[in-house]
């Protein structure tokens, strides 16, 4: 076998669990400081694996997870056997993050990546009222809600999936434009837009309506003005086994007993 996976990174997250399959693959393989490796073993749940996606994006290496955690939708299962030639076998998933750029009250412009979703949401007892717009025109005069988002497929099964927005196959050019708790326009319930918008936000008197912005874990609070888009200049590489079927469990998602 033509081995292109040999200097291994094993980071892992603060679980036991974790910290447990650390110490055993560490003990099993020769792991490498992330700097000399050609692949990164994560150990974790989904939210660890958006840190590690976060934190070593920059490194171009490719992400191998296994599930250390509880759900591990992105994650393949864990064992220590066998582990090189399964991270040969694997395939991989190139994700691109959508860049945020939110102006504040104070007018000051802040800039973050979100592999999740970029996500509104109020900040008072009262409603948030947005204008929203795709590619410069407006849709929405005046939402009225608690929230809005714009999520990434990879992102479509959290906080996404939470507010009743739509599960999205990862590698298919769609976002997910889904409001929280809306109460204005009746019975809007989001919309699936091409991966290539670029979706604004401009909060309607932000001083009495405060709302915040986050990219994925990064917030910004008194936004004024948010501008979403997808960055192609920046991605990962998330690393599948071969019998970890995504669109199956996708489907198992979506139609739940």
């Amino acid at each position: 076998m033509n081995t292109k996976y040999e200097k291994i990174a094993c980071v892992a997250s603060e679980s036991p669990a974790a910290q447990e399959a650390l110490a055993a693959l560490s003990k099993r393989y020769d792991c490498v400081p992330v700097k000399e490796a050609d692949v990164i073993v994560c150990l974790g749940g989904d939210g660890f694996l958006l840190s590690t996606m976060h934190d070593y994006h920059h490194t171009r290496l490719p992400i191998y997870g296994m599930n250390r955690g509880t759900v591990g939708f992105l994650l393949n299962s864990y064992t220590e056997n066998g582990l090189i030639a399964r991270l040969n076998l694997a395939h991989g998933v190139v994700l691109n993050p959508l860049r945020m750029v939110a102006t504040d009250i104070d007018g000051h412009k802040l800039s973050a990546l979100a592999f999740n979703e970029v996500a509104l949401h109020r900040y008072s007892q009262q409603s948030a009222h947005i204008r929203v717009s795709i590619n410069g025109q407006q849709r929405l005069e005046n939402l009225v809600c608690d929230g809005i988002m714009v999520a990434t497929p990879a992102g479509s099964t959290a906080y996404n999936l939470s507010a009743r927005g739509p599960i999205i196959p990862v590698g298919s050019n769609v976002l997910a434009l889904t409001p929280v708790s809306p109460f204005r326009p009746r019975r809007w319930n989001g919309a699936l837009l091409p991966h290539s918008v670029t979706v604004e936000f401009d909060i309607i008197d932000p001083f009495k309506r405060p709302v915040g912005a986050s990219a994925d874990s990064f917030e910004v609070r008194d936004v004024s003005h948010v501008s979403i888009q997808e960055d192609h200049s920046e991605c990962a590489t998330i690393l599948f086994d071969p019998d970890h079927c995504l669109e199956e469990r996708i489907f198992s998602e979506q139609f739940v007993n």
